[in-house]
């Protein structure tokens, strides 16, 4: 495939600086809980501006170890009906109920007005999740409505690794939030995650909550029902080495948005053919985890997928996501407890958008094959729909 939908960038120096780490930890015999992790630890802290952070497992394990630690069980959790399975699998595994609120379709995160009609008395906690790496220009709100209730918000900002608002990074506006480290991530470990919060509290209870529920490392004596959510030295090793480009994977990515954003000017090929794109509004610092547009009316998205990868060896990103929540199977019964018949925002979003694929290691020339690719696609299989224009006749398409 020509343009694959994600690639992996570490550089010969990071693997070497990597397997030198890795050496290091099998010399001592420390393979866990070791130095590595706590340089991890330290230097995501600085970076995100907060006072703590503790690596664990998964983004998923760090997402159910504050809700743990914030004794949610018996109670309700809000979580977006458009974002991934684990959010509110999260939720469940710590004993809440989930209630599933609509999304907006400007920004992709939670509709406030939604949350503010689901919360009650039995409500512990909002988690806000920061879609595509953009931070929702309604989080101060967001934030003051839950302060006002007396309810946590909780960032889940597995996609937001140095993304910000008006100055302030994701994982600062809420109680704790978790990260993730999963391969297809902005800084990638293979797996892992990561807890990040000034609360000491929360800190201390995921200390323990990573590793095994124990008081200490060194004794054999639980007091929570934790589980094995630790970080490997290995694992550590492979975060701090992409940690340390991360402002350098973020500025590419931003290069690569603003060579797609000039496709969906007035006068660019994409917003011709009725394509439009996820706007990051003033004030928001995106990483562009994905780059996310809607597709014109009557547009099969799978159809366009297939065509693109069959035609012009173009493989889009993942969606977030193609299935709001409250359509998954496993989540169905709640749903219908709840009496959800429909939450427009979240189904309009999963159905309508596709992600173009970008990355640090995509170059110029193939993002640019990729407007070309898209568009000729759209020709093909938008033929009902009413355009303003095509595509430039004499654009050519170089397979």
């Amino acid at each position: 495939m020509r343009v694959p939908p994600a690639r992996l960038l570490f550089p010969a120096e990071d693997r070497a600086e990597v397997l030198r780490q890795i050496d290091r930890a099998m010399e001592t015999g420390q393979l866990t809980l070791g130095p590595v992790g706590k340089e991890l630890e330290a230097a995501f802290a600085q970076r995100h501006g907060t006072k703590h952070a503790i690596a664990v497992s998964s983004g998923t394990s760090a997402l159910e170890i504050i809700l743990r630690s914030l004794d949610v069980t018996g109670r309700e959790v809000i979580v977006p009906a458009n974002t991934f399975f684990a959010t509110a699998a999260a939720a469940v595994h710590a004993g809440a109920t989930v209630r599933f609120a609509d999304c907006d379709p400007e920004t992709m995160a939670l509709d406030v007005a939604h949350v503010e009609s689901l919360i009650g008395p039995e409500t512990a906690a909002v988690v806000v999740v920061h879609i595509g790496g953009l931070v929702t220009p309604a989080i101060g709100a967001l934030s003051e409505l839950c302060r006002s209730k007396g309810v946590h918000l909780v960032e889940d900002a597995a996609h937001a690794h140095g993304s910000a608002f008006d100055g302030r990074s994701a994982g600062q506006f809420g109680i704790a939030a978790s990260f993730s480290f999963y391969p297809t991530k902005v800084i990638a470990g293979g797996e892992g995650g990561i807890i990040v919060t000034d609360d000491d509290t929360i800190a201390e209870e995921a200390l323990v909550y990573r590793d095994q529920g124990k008081g200490s490392f060194l004794a054999n004596f639980h007091t929570r029902l934790g589980h094995n959510w630790r970080m490997s030295e290995p694992h550590a090793a492979i975060v701090l080495s992409q940690l340390r480009r991360l402002d350098e994977f973020v500025e590419r990515r931003q290069e690569l948005a603003r060579r797609y954003d000039a496709a969906f000017e007035p006068d660019g090929v994409l917003h011709r053919l009725g394509m439009r794109r996820l706007v990051v509004p003033a004030g928001a610092e995106c990483n562009y985890y994905k780059y996310i547009v809607f597709l014109p009316d009557g547009v099969e998205r799978t159809a366009l997928k297939q065509l693109l990868r069959d035609e012009y060896e173009v493989g889009l990103s993942g969606e977030v996501y193609d299935t709001p929540l409250h359509h998954q199977p496993v989540f169905a019964p709640a749903a219908e407890a709840q009496g959800i018949v429909s939450l427009p925002g979240a189904e309009y979003l999963c159905a309508r958008h596709v992600c173009l694929p970008l990355y640090p290691a995509l170059s110029d020339d193939d993002a640019d094959y990729v407007i070309e690719s898209v568009a000729a696609a759209l020709a093909t299989v938008a033929v009902e729909l009413d355009l303003d224009a095509t595509p430039d006749s004499d654009a050519e398409i170089v397979r």
